[in-house]
């Protein structure tokens, strides 16, 4: 009898976490759109978590395809998913450049929303059913470069400095500075005025800022990305593999960009990326 009420009260605790919740309710940050999402795995014992930062060049958020098709694919992997929504620029403000006048949405923003999902995670760990040593960030895109900011550019951030045990970054945005700089991005994150800005562009530039203290790193792309040039990725291997960092670098020859978690987009090269990630997410616990 116990242990069908103990089932049957995991499943209740599961469903509720599937709710999203708004970060920043109850502080003076006034962004009640952020929220993050549980996908929590049925395991028997503490589960790796990983935060999923949707890609959308700062500008939008790709909920489906880079969010929650890959927290139910690493839910159904055993791995527990959390799909951060944090603050972008937004499509009017894309459109009309209205943050000439309006300051909007823009650094530091989405890496205060990161940080505060990962302080998040930590404090529920134990209620989470997750083990606070291995819990990571996964992101696409544009969520990529703010999967990597959380552990080698968080110097701004609000709160708790807890980083990641590993990072995932899935074809990602990488550089502000160096020519093969994704020009959506960098302008939408820094905004009309700091986009010029050389100082602020070295200070987001990943591949100038690793440091031996960075966690293990999973790294893909793939050569005929047409929205986010390869070199990005490129960089970003070299400036590890100087620093001896622990990382998987692996570039498809094909796939384009966008893919995530689809079983449709993409090619059958570039989706093989999700079976390497759990083999090397595995070989972390050796």
């Amino acid at each position: 009898m116990r242990t069908r009420f103990a089932i049957v009260l995991l499943c209740c605790m599961q469903a509720f976490a599937q709710a999203p919740m708004k970060l920043w309710s109850g502080t003076k940050t006034k962004a009640k759109a952020v929220t993050l999402t549980p996908y929590l795995a049925n395991n028997d014992s503490p589960s790796t978590a990983v935060i999923v930062c949707p890609g959308g060049s700062y500008s939008w958020l790709d909920m489906k395809t880079e969010g929650t098709k890959v927290a139910r694919w690493l839910q159904a992997n055993g791995i527990s998913a959390f799909v951060l929504k944090y603050r972008v620029q937004g499509i009017v403000p894309y459109i009309t450049h209205s943050r000439l006048i309006f300051k909007g949405h823009q650094y530091p923003d989405a890496i205060n929303d990161l940080q505060r999902a990962l302080s998040y995670v930590y404090e529920h760990a134990e209620e989470y059913g997750v083990n606070p040593n291995r819990i990571g960030v996964m992101g696409f895109s544009a969520g990529g470069h703010l999967a990597l900011s959380s552990v080698i550019n968080n110097q701004h951030t609000i709160g708790n400095s807890d980083s990641p045990a590993f990072v995932a970054a899935i074809y990602p945005v990488v550089s502000m500075s160096h020519p093969c700089t994704h020009k959506r991005s960098r302008r939408a994150l820094l905004g009309e005025h700091r986009k010029y800005d050389k100082a602020m562009r070295d200070s987001l530039s990943i591949e100038k800022h690793v440091t031996k203290g960075c966690p293990p790193v999973f790294l893909v792309n793939c050569k005929d990305d047409p929205v986010v040039k390869y070199r990005n990725s490129e960089l970003l291997d070299s400036a590890m593999t100087a620093q001896g960092i622990k990382h998987r670098y692996i570039q498809y020859r094909t796939g384009g960009h966008g893919f995530g978690a689809s079983e449709t987009r993409g090619t059958t090269e570039c989706r093989a990326w999700k079976n390497e990630f759990l083999t090397w997410i595995k070989s972390l616990a050796t």
